[in-house]
This record gives structure tokens, sequence and C-alpha cells, in this order.
């Protein structure tokens, strides 16, 4: 692929790229120069199956783009299958400066019904696979002194969604570890951030439409496209954003947000210590107005997307 692009010359490892935001951030890599290890089991949203055509029609995009692209069809939820895709970008593409990870599935269910299969299963993709893949290209990273790091969270832990106990635990998780992984590696230059996608998928394509609220919820969700996710990790791999590390950023539709992160809001005090009186009478009264109020994603984004 002629040109000097954002990403000329660096080597992508997308998971979960044969569909969705992944495939869209794949080819948006591969037309800013770089080439792209495509990573999709091709299981169903909810984790069942395998398939290499999602992998392997994104290969074909690219290929007739004029880029250079693999596939891989492995289960990020295994640490062994995680270092094989980093040895996978080295042996076929030629080395590995950005890890994105993408790959994830829903086992969605109400907390008091949620099964220990559903549990595991969603925290095993989610926040062990990203583990995985990050820990893997750890040791390539601090090798050569670069590389950036992209993984997709999710307002379902940052704010809250209803029955997406799993999804939230290990959403909110991602966010830690990106964290961790920046202050961890910044002194070998690598750098590590978080985004919040806003876009229609066939993960998505799970929630109820029973009612017409619900209804309404997912007409405006299908609206942004996952295409719009992709320039902002485009521009966080590549070398021009190397001030920029241990961020949570927030896309809708044409919106990007940069998202708060825990600090204290207020602190009260006694000089004789607390008893769980006197918290009751003292503490938790002159917290109150800074107690956040049980919302959802769709609570607190509560305009049409723009």
């Amino acid at each position: 692929m002629a040109g000097s692009g954002l990403l000329e010359g660096k080597v992508a490892l997308v998971t979960g790229a044969g569909r969705g935001v992944g495939r869209d951030i794949a080819l948006q890599m591969a037309g800013q120069g770089a080439r792209v290890l495509i990573n999709d089991l091709g299981g169903s949203e909810t984790g069942e199956g395998a398939s290499d055509s999602p992998a392997m029609a994104v290969v074909r995009e690219i290929e007739a783009m004029g880029g250079k692209a693999a596939a891989n069809t492995d289960s990020v939820a295994g640490f062994a299958a995680a270092q094989g895709m980093v040895d996978q970008a080295w042996e076929e593409l030629g080395g590995l400066d950005i890890v994105v990870n993408n790959a994830g599935i829903l086992r969605d269910a109400i907390f008091h019904k949620m099964t220990e299969e559903d549990w595991d299963l969603v925290i095993a993709v989610h926040l062990k696979g990203s583990f995985n893949i990050a820990r893997a290209a750890a040791t390539v990273f601090r090798g050569q002194e670069s590389g950036a790091m992209v993984h997709m969270t999710s307002t379902t832990g940052l704010v809250g969604n209803f029955g997406q106990a799993n999804y939230a635990a290990a959403k909110l998780g991602i966010v830690g570890l990106s964290k961790s992984v920046a202050l961890d590696m910044s002194r070998f230059n690598v750098r590590s951030n978080c985004i919040s996608p806003f876009a229609w998928s066939r993960l998505i394509g799970t929630i109820p439409t029973d009612t017409p609220e619900q209804q309404a919820r997912v007409e405006k969700i299908k609206q942004m496209v996952p295409a719009k996710i992709a320039p902002l990790a485009v521009a966080l791999a590549s070398d021009q954003a190397k001030e920029v590390s241990g961020q949570v950023f927030a896309v809708r539709n044409n919106e990007i947000f940069l998202m708060s992160q825990s600090r204290p809001l207020r602190s009260v005090q006694r000089g004789d210590g607390w008893t769980a009186e006197t918290v009751l009478e003292h503490a938790f009264p002159a917290m109150q107005a800074n107690f956040y109020p049980l919302e959802r994603t769709a609570d607190v984004f509560s305009w049409d997307p723009v």
C-alpha cells in the first residue's frame, strides 16, 4: 500500500477483528499503512462455535486495498494462544507495534439469575483475554522500547447497566489493567489507553426490544456505526500520540469524550475517631449531596447521538 500513513511500517494485532468495531479498526489501520494480524475466533456473540470465515474475509479486504494482513482464529482466553498471536505477527508480518484488545462476548442475565458459566466465560474473554494479549506483547514492547496498546472498555462498567454484572466487572477491570500497564511500562515508552465505544454491533443486537423504550434505545444505537470508533484507535496507536497514556475515552457517533477517573470527592474527619453511630450521624449526611445515583448509561448520555 503506497503512501505515508500515520501507521506506515507498523504491525498491529487487532483481536475480535472479523466483524464490527474490530473490523473497522483493522481496515483503517491498514489504510494508514499498518500490516495487521486479524484475530477472530469466529464464534457466536455468546461465545459458542468457531469459524475462520470472518477473519479471512477481513484479510481479503485488506489485501484488495493493497495492504498486508494475516489471519488468526485462536481464542484470546488462552495464555499460550496469545503468545502464539504475538509470535505469528513477528513471523508473518515482521514485528509488533500495536495491540488492540477488542474481542468480546456477552452473556447477559439479571444478577440473581446469572450462572457461574455466564460469569466465567465473559471474564475469560474480556478481562483475562486482554491481560493475555497485553502480557504477551509486553515482552516485545519492552525489548524494543516502544509500543501502543488500546483496550475496549464500556460505559456498562464506567457508569452502569441492567443485567450485565459479568460484562461490567470485566470492562471496569480492563480500565485498571490499562492504567497499570501505562504506569509499569512508561519507562519503556509503552502507552496504554482505553476506548468505550458506542456502536451498533451483533453484540449490541442482543439487547431486548420488548418495550417502546427499549426499541427507541436500539434505534438510537443503530445510528452509531462501528467505523466511527476507528479514527480514535488509529490516532492513539500513532507515534504522534506519544504523550497520551493512561486515559479513558468514549466515542459516541461524532463525539469524543475524555472520561473521568476515580478521585476523592469530599472528606470528613473526627479528631476522636469514628464509631458506626457517628458514621451514620455525621459522615453519611455530610457526604450525601455527593453520592452518585443509581444511573445507567442511558441516564448519563441522555441526548441523541450527534
